[in-house]
């Protein structure tokens, strides 16, 4: 554990103007210090630093100054100085505070000159009439009232200028706000200019609302009260103005509140105003007329959900909730306010709205607790843990403490915590222990499952309200249970802080009630104890999650505990060593320790000098079997708690023995451990050097260095270098020719390390330097890393090479310096795609070289006149200019060649190289600090001409309708003139009446063969392609396909980086920037062209990166015409897609290809925090396109919006933005299920999926039926209330198909679909029947729906079937579904129907007998009525039953029954007492039972059969 610094506060520096210098230097004296002069001094200094130490001197001086003074001009120049400074400073400058800190001070004697310096300077500030500079005026007013009295006072003198200022403000910022409307870069500065001017006026009323009384109440027709009836129609005007920021609107609410407040007499009856205005009733002949003329919008009107909350938050922050001071009118008011937020808890999804309204929720608890405190009675009735309120409080709670927003969930903790505190307000005085409600909550809690993430914050919150012990009481093996849970990541930072509320809490009681020598032993058994079994026994996640969430918190609770793990794992870890799978004790013991040492509760030293652990313990530890033993030995090692500790010599000689043997470990997570904790060790090293060195120097203090005066500070430094010597040696000689990648990535993440942590800072020693150890053979291994087929080995070296570069140039001579770069532009043609990146690297490298120009020259020379050298431009610049002039040559060559054959050019040069060398050197330039501006405009029009050129030449491949397979395998040099014509012909093919017409290949003229063959070659052709020309090229498709794809890709990646030089104050004349406005209007109509036609995918993903930074780039520019180019490309693209026309060559195919990579980087580019119009213009487009449709023409546009839409739902960058459209999108997912169309069916299935994973998260284990991935059916509906009637009405419709009486095999295509949503939900002891959406009427039709023919339904629904039945409801639902089964002698048996019965009944049983109802009579009296009903359908589990899958179910039955029962056989027994049943038919009943799973074996394949052929039919 490593302190970080403190960063260095940065501070502005103020200056005056020459005269207010003028003025300072007439009243300074030389022969002493006086006030003018040191201001004077203060000013020429430079640093703001130096600056505040001199303005916190000017009081004390001012302090000596007499009464006299008071008539000083000298005193008032200096004070009218200090105020136009003040008012000049920035506000978020230091500076600015520490003056008016100072100014607090001055004495009462010159606070009357001061008041008048600074009232003409404020009074100069409200004469501001720009309304871009209101920022810096309001800045000011905020100052002046926030702790600093002359400001205040200022503010009191002027009170009526500044509440003029204040309105004409508001009124001019939002007049500018609607006439830049589409420009968002200055709306959004506008709205927070506005929000700053609401937050002022609030300001001022609040803490100067002295100042108002009086004039306020008396006279209507006074200024004052003009002016605030100005500022309360403006703020309602804000409040009701749906187009503004929503934290605009929020603050308008509180303003609302407070300037009511304020004005309304008699104070009493605000509240029931406020009631009034939340519940609609617009009494407006009881309102005073100054409010309906000032706010006639909230009383006439019907207010919106977003006003309805905003100004629920205003009344609960501004008006006084504390001891029921507004008696019953205020509790009304209270119960109408929640009653209200709990309304719109069902109505607000956005996720903005959902934030704010858990937040008011829990602002709500607090006000209750507050208002609790008046004893009401009434109050406490409504409130108690029985009532209403708290009811549907902890119902919602219930449906959001997994909601997807972090927010939400900590605020629905918040309101669980208060909900509890407020009944314990409730009861004082009671026992909380045998509490009905408490008693009835825990039990609840206790009976969800451990995947719940909200049962563990809940948990802790009953914990702090009636102790572990209580809760232990009821279940001992909770501790047991937790740490099981821990296994996954997602669960464990829940868990851990569960437990350690517990053991916190438990420690507590026990310290309260025994003492330490009774109660630590017991402590240890419930806490620790387990603990220690797991980190033995555990698997590895497991293990790993405890050590790091639950072990620190143990050890921080009682440090103590530490030597009773280490007694306790020491004396078992010689015989329990642990192995692959297991850490063992040996492994549990290194992990304590670990985590012991890292959070300071011990002395790695202490422990090994008193022989509680050993070194060659250590070293076992440190080449365990299990990685993570070895991890943690090797922390064991590298982590303390202070990063000034000595390294011994021990640890270093242990360090040297782990590295030797695990370099080379083949787990990428290891690696970066490793790498990661000596890491820690060098940074130990170097802060351990630097006290050693300061200790040298200071050899008289040497008494003071805390480890001890006998050490030898040099002694400990050369131990260090050679150390680090040692360890460098081995790790180059780790990196031989052929050494595995994972030892290479160890070696050179850990050299790295070395190079850049004991770099040598200006004016500090460094006890080592790693350039000192290298040598040419060093730089020459370091650079054969580039040739490694892995990128980041290659980024590992580059990067070394760079800390490196001085000594690494030195080491290597010209030639060997010429040769490398021959062999990086040869590379930069290779037909493997990691060559050019070994060439990309080699060439950013030598780009450092101040003599590269000279190596090139040769090459250079035959194609430009040689450029003018100048000293002063940095070397870099110059040779990556250089360089992509030389690589712009080539590769315009070699586009010249492939024009005439792109066979020869994927065989010989494929061109991508070339560009992905240019745009890697671009990227190591700082691109907005260049020095040859015009030699730059020039390369970058080239490059973005030559970009268009290989895209042309590369497009019809990649645009193919099949470019995997476009060429056949066996080419020879007879059909290349064929081959080429072809690719001259082809054009997509899959344009919008691609379902109409066959494909028809044209028949082609020779005209091409005879123009090629008349070509000659041409004379200057890059030294790589020389000599080629006669070979015969063996060229396969997927080469041609690699070289056209990656090409592709490069363009795009390029012109995307070139994107990014187009400055932000662009405009349409020429500039400095190396880009015109122009050229990328022309880069996006080429991002639209190839994304909305390439049908690789390879293709068009790249162009997508390009192309989302270039939307980047336009998002961020000042240029209103660019700044709207996103949203005209999206309604551009919106309306082609729209339009259906046939001749349109939008891809229906392949997902829609780009299409939806378009538009997902167009709505990516919108900000984040504004109103997202153009993501909900576009969902709701695609949604009408989406919905089914009977036209035929609008077949295509259901593809593509069903298409966009999953790419849309699947982004993460839109994150919960999307989420209010889900249930729209699961609509349109089911209903294009039904289409007769195949495309629209395979695109709904996959928009289902994705919204399916949208809904329920990522899936993380192989278990279909996990819980973990689901959620109770009353969350479920209560986030998607739309989607409640939409499912019942299909299920409906679903359940009447399979209804049928005729034998005929109907299948509706929705089925699968409904049973899946609704097999995600799953019953929650939480769920009541209280809920507004009832389960019951889906129950009939889910029934039916276990009649399917198709197993996989039947199945389904019953699952689906378990979260619909509440828990009490399920022995009758059971009996009922029995008692449907027919008996031995019906004559009309369908066995479809009576293996889906049975399936239902299994598992509704199966979550009946998981319920933790156990010992409840009720549960025992339905058990008996289900086992006595069964016993008279036993003849479905003999032999007489022909059909083996519906024995095999009802076998299942009695199976889980038997388990869950005792004694299976003599369950049975009982079961058939009162039936006709013979020993013999008991002990056949036996048979089948041992035969039960070859039964299932059998009834297996023979649904998946049945299940196969149901759904060939179905597509067929």
């Amino acid at each position: 554990m490593v302190l970080k610094k403190k960063k260095e506060i940065q501070v502005d520096a103020f200056s005056l103007d020459c005269q207010q210098l003028e003025k300072l230097q007439g009243f300074s004296k030389d022969e002493e210090q006086n006030l003018a002069s040191l201001l004077l001094h203060c000013a020429q200094l430079s640093n703001g630093i130096q600056q505040i130490q001199c303005i916190k001197q000017v009081m004390p001086l001012v302090k000596t100054m007499d009464q006299n003074s008071t008539c000083d001009p000298m005193l008032k120049a200096c004070l009218e100085i200090l105020g136009e400074t003040y008012f000049s400073l920035d506000v978020k400058n230091p500076l600015k505070k520490v003056l008016a800190s100072s100014l607090n001070s001055l004495p009462e004697r010159f606070m009357t000159l001061a008041v008048q310096s600074f009232v003409c300077c404020l009074r100069e500030e409200l004469k501001t009439t720009d309304v871009y500079l209101y920022r810096k005026v309001l800045d000011n007013l905020a100052s002046c009232m926030e702790n600093f009295s002359l400001g205040r006072a200022s503010i009191m003198n002027l009170y009526e200028e500044v509440l003029q200022f204040l309105q004409k403000s508001l009124l001019d910022i939002q007049e500018e706000n609607r006439s830049n409307n589409g420009n968002r870069i200055v709306q959004t500065r506008l709205m927070h200019d506005l929000l700053m001017a609401i937050k002022v006026s609030m300001m001022l009323v609040q803490k100067l609302q002295e100042n108002i009384q009086g004039s306020l109440w008396k006279n209507h027709e006074s200024f004052v009260w003009q002016s605030m009836c100005n500022l309360l129609k403006s703020s309602t005007d804000f409040l009701t103005d749906e187009t503004l920021l929503q934290t605009v609107q929020t603050t308008s609410g509180l303003a609302f509140i407070l300037f009511t407040k304020a004005m309304y007499e008699p104070a009493e009856e605000l509240p029931s105003l406020v009631s009034d205005l939340l519940c609609g009733s617009r009494k407006l002949e009881g309102m005073p007329a100054w409010f309906v003329n000032n706010c006639g919008a909230l009383c006439t009107e019907q207010l919106s959900d977003s006003v309805l909350l905003f100004l629920c938050h205003g009344a609960l922050a501004m008006l006084d909730w504390k001891s029921g001071s507004m008696g019953e009118n205020g509790e009304k008011l209270l119960l109408d306010i929640v009653s209200v937020l709990l309304s719109l808890s069902s109505e607000l999804k956005e996720s903005s709205m959902a934030t704010s309204l858990s937040r008011i929720l829990a602002i709500w608890t607090n006000s209750a607790l507050a208002a609790l405190i008046s004893d009401s009675p009434n109050l406490k009735m409504k409130l108690n843990g029985n009532s209403e309120v708290v009811r549907r409080l902890l119902e919602y709670v219930y449906t959001h403490w997994e909601h997807p927003l972090d927010a939400v969930r900590h605020q629905s903790k918040l309101i669980f915590r208060n909900l509890l505190q407020i009944h314990r307000t409730i009861i004082t005085g009671s026992d909380e222990k045998s509490d009905p409600f408490f008693a009835r909550l825990t039990k609840r809690l206790l009976s969800l499952e451990w995947h719940v993430k909200g049962k563990y914050a809940s948990l802790a919150c009953l914990v702090e309200c009636l102790g572990t012990e209580n809760i232990l009481q009821l279940d001992k093996s909770i501790p047991v249970q937790i740490l099981n849970v821990m296994n996954d990541q997602s669960l464990a930072p829940y868990a851990s802080d569960l437990l350690e509320t517990m053991f916190t809490n438990h420690k507590v009681q026990f310290t309260s009630s025994c003492q330490k020598s009774t109660w630590i032993d017991q402590w240890h058994d419930v806490w620790v104890s387990p603990l220690l079994l797991i980190l033995c026994e555990g698997n590895h996640d497991q293990t790993t999650y405890i050590i790091d969430y639950y072990l620190p918190k143990l050890l921080r609770c009682n440090p103590d505990s530490l030597n009773y793990m280490i007694r306790i794992l020491q004396a078992s870890a010689d015989a329990n060593l642990g192995s692959w799978r297991t850490r063992g004790a040996l492994g549990a013991l290194m992990a304590c320790l670990r985590t012991a040492r890292a959070h300071g509760h011990l002395e790695l030293s202490n422990i090994m000098s008193s022989g509680l652990v050993s070194t060659e313990s250590i070293k076992q530890g440190l080449v365990h079997q299990h990685n993570q033993v070895c991890i943690d030995a090797l922390g064991l090692l590298c982590e303390t708690h202070r990063s000034t500790e000595i390294v011994s010599v021990e640890e270093m000689q242990l360090i040297l023995f782990f590295v030797t043997y695990n370099l080379n470990s083949q787990s990428p997570s290891v690696r970066q451990q490793i790498c990661s904790l000596l890491r820690k060790l060098f940074c130990r090293i170097r802060e351990s050097s630097q006290v050693l060195y300061k200790l040298e120097q200071n050899k008289i203090k040497q008494e003071l260095f805390e480890d001890s005066p006998k050490r030898n500070p040099l002694g400990i430094l050369q131990k260090y270098r050679d150390f680090l010597s040692s360890l460098c040696d081995r790790l180059f000689e780790a990196l031989f020719p052929g050494s595995s990648h994972p030892t290479r990535f160890s070696a050179l993440s850990i050299l790295g390390s070395v190079a850049e942590i004991f770099s040598v800072p200006k004016g500090q020693e460094q006890v080592f330097r790693l350039d000192q150890e290298m040598n040419s053979a060093r730089v020459r291994t370091l650079i054969q890393c580039f040739a490694s087929t892995f990128e980041e080995v290659k980024v590992l070296a580059f990067e070394l090479l760079m800390k490196l570069r001085d000594v690494a140039f030195n080491l290597q001579d010209s030639e060997s310096l010429d040769l490398l770069f021959r062999a990086a532009m040869d590379l930069s043609t290779s037909t493997k795609p990691y060559d050019c990146v070994t060439a990309s690297y080699l060439l950013n490298f030598l780009a450092y070289h101040k003599d590269l120009q000279h190596i090139c020259l040769g090459k250079w020379i035959k194609h430009n006149p040689q450029m003018n050298e100048d000293t002063s431009v940095d070397t870099v610049e110059k040779n990556t200019l250089a360089v992509i002039k030389l690589l712009l040559v080539n590769v315009e060559e070699e586009i010249f060649q492939a024009k005439k054959s792109l066979l020869q050019a994927a065989a010989s040069f494929p061109m991508y190289g070339r560009v992905h060398c240019i745009n890697g050197a671009l990227q190591q330039l700082p691109l907005n600090n260049l020095m040859f501006i015009t030699e730059w405009k020039q390369i970058v029009a080239r490059l973005i001409l030559m970009s268009y050129e290989l895209s042309a030449v590369v497009s019809p491949v990649v645009q193919s309708s099949s470019p995997e397979g476009l060429i056949p395998m066996d080419i020879d040099s007879e059909t290349a003139d064929r081959l080429q014509m072809i690719l001259n012909e082809i054009q997509p093919q899959d344009t919008n009446d691609y379902f109409m017409q066959a494909k028809v290949l044209k028949e082609h003229c020779k005209i091409e063969s005879e123009k090629l063959a008349d070509h000659k070659p041409m004379e200057n052709i890059c030294t790589e392609m020389r000599g080629k020309e006669s070979q015969i090229c063996d060229v396969t498709a997927q080469m041609v396909l690699v070289c056209c794809w990656r090409s592709m890709k490069e363009v795009s990646l390029l012109l995307g980086t070139l994107c990014k030089l187009l400055p932000a104050q662009a405009a349409s004349e020429p500039s400095n920037g190396l880009i015109t406005v122009e050229q990328v209007k022309n880069i996006g109509d080429y991002f639209k062209h190839h994304l909305m036609q390439s049908r690789h995918r390879g293709a068009f993903e790249l162009a997508y990166a390009g192309f989302v930074q270039l939307t980047e780039t336009l998002s961020r520019c000042n240029s209103e015409s660019l700044h709207k180019m996103p949203e005209q490309w999206l309604s551009c693209v919106l309306e082609e897609i729209k339009s259906c026309d046939p001749s349109s060559t939008l891809c229906a195919t392949r997902r829609s290809a780009g299409i939806p990579f378009y538009i997902q980087a167009l709505l990516a580019s919108e900000p984040k925090k504004g109103k997202t119009d153009l993501l909900k213009m576009t969902i709701k487009e695609l949604m009408s396109l989406a919905a089914p449709s009977s036209e035929p023409a609008s077949v295509i546009p259901q593809v593509h919006a069903l298409n966009i839409l999953r790419a849309l739902f699947r982004d993460t960058r839109l994150g919960e933005n999307v989420m209010p459209y889900v249930a729209d999108g699961i609509q349109a997912a089911i209903l294009g299920f039904t289409s007769p169309i195949w495309a629209v069916r395979n695109s709904s299935t996959l928009l289902f999926s994705a919204l399916i994973t949208r809904i329920f998260g990522v899936k993380r284990g192989k278990d279909e039926n996990s819980k973990k991935n689901r959620m109770t059916g009353a969350e479920f509906f209560s986030r998607f209330p739309s989607l409640y009637p939409f499912l019942l009405k299909q299920l409906e419709v679903v359940a009447n198909t399979l209804n049928s009486e005729d034998e005929e095999l109907k299948i509706h295509p929705s089925l699968f679909l409904l049973l899946l949503i609704l097999g995600k939900l799953y019953p929650s002891p939480m769920d009541g029947t209280y809920s507004a959406l009832s389960m019951a009427p889906f129950v009939p039709f889910i029934i039916r729906c276990g009649h399917s023919p198709v197993y996989r339904s039947r199945e389904m629904s019953g699952r689906a079937l378990v979260p619909f039945v509440m828990i009490n409801e399920v022995p009758y639902t059971v009996l009922s579904l029995l008692k449907e089964l027919p008996d031995s002698t019906s004559l009309f048996i369908r066995h479809n129907s009576i293996h889906g019965t049975l399936l239902q009944v299994f598992y509704l049983l199966q979550s009946y007998l998981d319920s933790k109802q156990l010992g409840n009579s009720d549960f025992e009296q339905g058990l008996s009525d289900i086992i006595t009903c069964i016993g008279s359908k036993l003849w479905l589990a003999k032999r007489p039953n022909p059909c083996l899958v519906t024995r095999a179910a009802f076998l299942d039955v009695l199976v889980m029954l038997s388990t869950h029962l005792g004694n299976s056989q003599k369950q049975v027994l009982l079961t058939v007492k009162n039936s006709p049943l013979s020993l013999r038919d008991c002990n056949m009943l036996w048979l089948d039972y041992r035969l039960y799973w070859i039964h299932l074996i059998f009834k297996a394949y023979v649904d998946c059969y049945k299940c196969w052929c149901c759904m060939v039919e179905e597509f067929l």
